[in-house]
């Protein structure tokens, strides 16, 4: 029977949220920011408004959100406070973005929302960069 070591069981838990934040803060950036920064110029005027700051500001607070705070919740670098815009983000887009659509669409942006509050609750854990930088505090 295989068996882990009690150093590894141990950080079994922080190795969930390393594969956690990696993948979902990747998923969020490549998957959906990047083509966003890319575009930015093309976009801008088309982009959807959900909450009435205009298409670019809104755009603009959605590539920071997809990317910069994407890549920062992928390191676990001020990752309480890089995950607030994601989760006000998918709130946004399931229930004012896709508020008349059915659960279909909104059902993808409540997934995205659950990782996302989950290391909001839990912190980043043991192999993050807040860890590291912030480990004294």
């Amino acid at each position: 029977m295989f068996t882990f070591s009690t150093d590894l069981k141990d950080n079994m838990p922080d190795f969930g949220l390393l594969f956690l934040r990696m993948s979902v803060g990747l998923f969020i950036v490549f998957g959906h920011g990047w083509d966003k920064l890319m575009n930015f110029g093309t976009m801008s005027s088309q982009f959807p408004d959900p909450i009435g700051l205009g298409s670019t500001i809104s755009l603009a607070l959605t590539v920071f959100a997809e990317v910069f705070c994407g890549l920062a919740f992928a390191l676990g670098l001020v990752t309480r406070f890089s995950a607030l815009p994601l989760i006000i983000m998918m709130l946004v887009a399931a229930a004012v973005q896709h508020a008349d659509d059915p659960w279909q669409k909104k059902e993808f942006a409540l997934l995205y929302l659950i990782p996302f509050v989950t290391v909001f609750l839990s912190g980043p854990g043991k192999y993050s960069l807040d860890r590291i930088l912030f480990k004294n505090k």
